[in-house]
């Protein structure tokens, strides 16, 4: 997790792993065209593929990477000499979602119905969705050995796994080589992300 203070920014860069990040606080911007980073708000890259620069607004900007392993994933800024010696083949995909919308408890407790909604979207494997959940209800996630693996990522309510009951912004990685894995909601639902890498990033 990182946190940018007020219009703190970081400069364009790459990491040497793929990686999924999520703007959960604050607000901010990315990119020179200046796209809006508003809570929560999605953003998926491919390995050396550059980013940035990411700018916090007035009140700070808060984000979590994550990664299926971890790889080489030292930044490297595109500001310093010799930046193009590390880069290698890639998708160079850089893509960031529309502000993600998340319901009041008693909607979303009310729910009767798993709703999936699709946010990011590859033909590789890669996704990033969000799954709807009514007080108690389950839904089976995608099968981990189609890509790389995946995160289920508590956005709203709570997510119930071994016994335990998991709050917002709690997380829990499904491995490819691991069997199906149940998404179970709390007493008051659940509003997860399931963020599904492509199957190269599984290592």
């Amino acid at each position: 997790m990182s946190e940018l203070q007020s219009n703190e920014a970081i400069v364009p860069h790459f990491h040497g792993v793929t990686m999924f990040q999520l703007f959960i606080a604050g607000s901010g911007t990315i990119g020179n065209r200046g796209q809006q980073l508003k809570p929560l708000t999605v953003q998926f890259k491919d390995h050396h593929t550059a980013y940035g620069p990411i700018t916090a607004g007035p009140q700070g900007l808060a984000f979590v990477a994550l990664r299926m392993h971890t790889g080489n994933s030292e930044p490297i800024y595109l500001d310093k000499p010799g930046y193009r010696d590390h880069l290698k083949p890639s998708k160079r995909r850089n893509l960031t979602s529309e502000q993600v919308s998340f319901s009041i408890e008693p909607v979303m407790q009310a729910r009767t119905e798993a709703a999936w909604e699709s946010l990011l979207e590859g033909d590789d494997g890669m996704s990033a969705r969000i799954v709807r959940l009514g007080a108690g209800m389950s839904a089976k996630g995608p099968d981990p050995s189609i890509a790389g693996g995946y995160y289920v990522f508590v956005g709203n309510g709570s997510l119930v796994h071994d016994n335990e009951e998991l709050p917002k912004w709690s997380m829990v990685v499904v491995e490819n080589s691991e069997s199906g894995f149940t998404i179970q909601a709390g007493g008051q639902g659940l509003e997860a992300l399931v963020l599904q890498y492509p199957l190269e990033a599984a290592g």
